[in-house]
């Protein structure tokens, strides 16, 4: 079975939100909502030897996604492609079990939804749409399982302690950060800093 994902290269990552723009333009995200979002993680470490990176986020297609297992009406689900998505009919929108916080509310339809890692664009061999907008060329899309695709061959390029995945709280999450030593030390998690230009991804305790 597939493991499609997006890699991110972190080394290449200016942190424009140019993948949050193009998530909503080509999902019609609801307005205050995003399927793809960047924090800033950082600055952490004592001068000179600190560390501040982008770090978009979406959806981590878990191997062993928790939205899955606990979602009462089975509104959560693996399609036939291994994708985890959301069947907006069946959600009662209890917004169970994300470790990551990257699910939105759609209030108009009240419903869950996430990033779906564009199904109707690569279902025709197309980008997903935050791929193909990446004016880093940062995003890489592809199975890790083919080592022919564009995510395991940019993967391929880096020694394993270069490859990253946010902090697994069992889930084993597919989605792979690269981040060498020229950006810095990987973060697995930090507290938000009190400071409005700073955050960090959100994990369940």
């Amino acid at each position: 079975m597939a493991r499609n994902c997006i890699v991110v290269n972190l080394d290449r990552c200016t942190g424009c939100f140019g993948c949050e723009v193009a998530c909503k333009m080509e999902n019609g995200v609801a307005l205050g909502e995003r399927w793809s979002k960047v924090f800033t993680v950082g600055p952490v470490g004592e001068y000179p030897d600190m560390t501040r990176y982008a770090l978009p986020t979406m959806c981590q297609q878990c191997e062993n996604a928790p939205c899955v297992s606990v979602c009462p009406t089975g509104a959560s689900y693996r399609d036939g492609n291994n994708v985890v998505l959301v069947d907006k009919e069946k959600c009662i929108g209890c917004k169970l079990a994300c470790p990551y916080g990257v699910r939105s509310w759609n209030a108009a339809e009240k419903c869950a939804e996430k990033c779906t890692l564009c199904g109707h664009l690569t279902s025709q061999d197309k980008l997903p749409a935050c791929v193909k907008s990446c004016a880093a060329g940062a995003r890489f899309y592809g199975d890790l399982d083919d080592p022919d695709s564009d995510a395991s061959k940019e993967l391929a390029k880096y020694s394993e302690g270069d490859i990253h995945t946010l902090q697994d709280v069992g889930n084993h999450p597919a989605t792979r950060y690269i981040m060498t030593s020229m950006i810095g030390q990987w973060q697995d998690r930090i507290a938000p800093a009190d400071h409005p230009h700073t955050a960090a991804y959100p994990v369940a305790e």
